[in-house]
């Protein structure tokens, strides 16, 4: 992970498997926490992992309850104990939101109900809005042939 004036910008990381990806989820939970922002942008085709790397998210901030795609739903929201104080995590999908005025409403509620609760706010599919919120770490995962590998990309110092 490079460092450039104090700041943070980011890395590339090669994931085996599905506990490798939550794993990751894991680490961004605690460097969202400590280091803010709380905002993760997470970017990747079906199947490359965004909902599994949420669910090693959500273990990070302790929650134990099944973490699941809020793909029908759009948006889940989880509660957990970290060190004894409440870590809520707002899980949101833009996916089948195909207007980008309907994503930015939604976005704008979470994003509103996030900052309220000082949770973790988790995007699928932020490209479906029509500007890229910020400052917020980001995710790009993609599938190759030696499985997955993640683009970790650290929010604007």
């Amino acid at each position: 992970m490079g460092e450039r004036n104090g700041c943070r910008q980011g890395w590339q990381q090669h994931l085996i498997d599905a506990a490798a990806t939550r794993q990751l989820g894991g680490e961004l939970a605690a460097l969202l926490l400590n280091e803010g922002p709380r905002l993760l942008l997470l970017q990747g085709d079906l199947g490359a992992g965004k909902t599994c790397l949420v669910q090693g998210l959500a273990q990070g901030l302790g929650i134990t309850e099944p973490i699941t795609s809020p793909t029908f739903a759009l948006a889940q929201h989880y509660r957990g104990q970290r060190t004894g104080h409440d870590t809520d995590l707002v899980h949101l999908d833009l996916y089948r939101l195909e207007q980008p005025e309907a994503a930015a409403e939604l976005f704008a509620q979470e994003e509103e109900e996030a900052l309220a609760l000082e949770a973790v706010l988790a995007v699928e599919w932020p490209e479906r809005l029509s500007f890229t919120p910020g400052p917020a770490w980001q995710v790009h995962l993609l599938i190759d042939a030696d499985g997955r590998r993640a683009l970790v990309q650290a929010p604007d110092c």
